[in-house]
């Protein structure tokens, strides 16, 4: 198998790593804005560079992986669908809806493969939350609470280019309230911050969020994001039922203090950012992405799954906006029913 890996930062060189040692690729073709970025790349792995996008396709590839900017993603989603080629492509498809809806449009319409990479849905600690809810153990489940905490806010540059901090850091804890609950967000109140650093308000952005979101069969939840939790990077989810109760994301490396005299210590070393904590989840995606194309999985998380997360975000910008609560189905792009 011959993938081509378009987008040579830092993700794209995560994916890129994973994919010229697995077994099954036999090779990749690496190309990047920045050209002599993707021919160190390249001359790194014993891969080859291309020139531009133009080649990756006119030298002929079996599948497609985007980690450009988001600006660039439908179009090449799209083009890839037109050429008939598989997709992995890195969340969002688009930073607006109908953006969003025509490459799912055209995927659906070339009958190929687009699987996104919300990498949460392949973290252990998540799939034993899953396993709770769906198994019962849990009973009832009653709340739940979502956090992402990044330690340093991205570049300035990047702020408006992002989408904000809805679209880039609180979709991925909307995708897997989701998958893990198995149940759809009916309604969304949001409230942000900009009282931080000016280069988000700038940017027409909030460095801190929070969302109550209410599920179809009445579950509560809250979704809380920041740019500036310097104590680490610190992502969890907390599911309570009437039974039991679990935590996604607690262990050794947890930047949380605890201020009871027999809690447990601080961590002596906290996660420092999502390539770390998340490292074998995306390395986990990849390979099942392998498998989609060869025809021995079902996608595990398709376009129609990515734009649901995108409605919950753009239902939350809008309620934000106009301090009021929205109900998802006001935004274009219909409901599904969450992952089984």
């Amino acid at each position: 198998m011959r993938i081509g890996v378009i987008g040579t930062g830092r993700i794209g060189t995560i994916h890129a790593n994973t994919l010229s040692r697995h077994r099954d690729v036999g090779s990749l073709i690496l190309t990047d804005a920045d050209v002599s970025r993707a021919q160190e790349l390249a001359h790194r792995l014993g891969e080859t560079a291309a020139p531009g996008v133009d080649e990756i396709f006119r030298w002929g590839v079996d599948a497609v992986v985007i980690t450009t900017a988001t600006s660039a993603h439908a179009e090449l989603i799209g083009r890839a669908a037109r050429a008939g080629l598989p997709v992995f492509c890195e969340k969002p498809i688009a930073l607006d809806l109908p953006g969003t809806l025509h490459a799912i449009g055209e995927v659906e319409t070339a009958g190929t493969i687009l699987q996104m990479g919300f990498q949460r849905r392949f973290d252990t600690g998540y799939a034993g939350a899953r396993e709770a809810v769906r198994s019962g153990r849990l009973g009832r489940l009653h709340t739940v609470r979502a956090l992402t905490s990044d330690q340093a806010p991205p570049p300035v540059a990047w702020l408006p280019l992002s989408g904000g901090l809805y679209r880039d850091t609180l979709i991925h804890d909307f995708d897997v309230l989701r998958w893990v609950t198995g149940r759809e967000v009916v309604d969304v109140y949001a409230a942000g911050s900009d009282a931080g650093p000016a280069m988000f308000r700038e940017a027409g952005d909030v460095d801190t969020a929070a969302v109550v979101l209410t599920m179809d069969d009445g579950t509560l939840a809250t979704a809380t994001a920041t740019r500036l939790n310097g104590a680490g990077y610190d992502v969890r989810m907390e599911l309570a039922g009437e039974l039991d109760t679990v935590v996604v994301g607690l262990d050794d490396r947890t930047p949380v203090a605890s201020t009871e005299p027999t809690g447990p210590p601080a961590a002596d070393k906290p996660w420092p950012g999502f390539l770390e904590r998340f490292g074998p989840a995306y390395e986990a995606e990849l390979n099942a992405f392998v498998e989609v194309v060869r025809g021995e999985r079902a996608n595990p998380c398709d376009g129609r799954e990515a734009l649901q997360a995108l409605r919950i975000s753009e239902a939350c910008e809008l309620s934000r906006r106009d301090r009021r609560p929205v109900a998802v189905a006001e935004l274009p792009g219909g409901t599904q029913n969450a992952a089984m």
